[in-house]
């Protein structure tokens, strides 16, 4: 199904969830617009981001990448109907994390476009610029909660794969896993000047 897209520099919702429903993240954003790799989401920093028993100011501006439908290039396999994960590049990390991918399920934008969701799959991929460098993170929550929520097997196993292709991907910086994508983006949203 076709949905509309926000115009660019409107506000919007990146709702996340549980695989039982439970609401996860919630960050507010503005829509950037989309290219090659699909829809662009802006942060900026003073925006807010929240989840049951936390909620957080952020300090830098981040942009994230809803990935597009690509067979062929490793964002999509075939016979899935939605991307399998949200690409968040920030500037200005506290913490030097520089890249964060949320591996997902169901990721999909609302009729309207006012808001996209997905089901959080635990899995992460993080680069940090520095020492620590690039690797899949919370394998802890990921056993965690393929038992408690039962994760199908086949699921289980796509995501496993695509965590590391996507650790190679990112280690490797290749587009758009590298600075000169995000950077366009993240330049777009600051020139907005929307921040708090």
């Amino acid at each position: 199904m076709q949905t509309t897209r926000p115009e660019p520099g409107t506000p919007m919702k990146f709702q996340w969830r549980k695989w039982d429903g439970s609401t996860h993240w919630r960050h507010e954003c503005v829509y950037l617009g989309s290219d090659e790799w699909g829809d662009w989401l802006g942060q900026p920093a003073g925006w807010r981001s929240d989840r049951p028993g936390k909620s957080l100011t952020v300090t830098g501006s981040s942009v994230t990448l809803v990935p597009a439908m690509q067979d062929g290039v490793g964002f999509a396999h075939s016979g899935v109907t939605s991307p399998d994960f949200a690409v968040t590049v920030n500037r200005n990390h506290p913490k030097g994390m520089r890249i964060y991918i949320d591996l997902g399920w169901d990721i999909q934008w609302s009729a309207d476009g006012s808001r996209a969701t997905g089901i959080d799959m635990d899995l992460d991929v993080v680069r940090v610029d520095g020492p620590s460098g690039t690797w899949v993170d919370d394998r802890d929550e990921w056993a965690e909660h393929s038992a408690a929520f039962g994760y199908p097997a086949e699921v289980m196993e796509q995501l496993e794969a695509l965590a590391l292709d996507l650790e190679d991907r990112v280690r490797a910086q290749r587009a758009p896993f590298d600075d000169a994508t995000a950077d366009r983006w993240l330049d777009a949203l600051e020139a907005l000047r929307l921040e708090c």
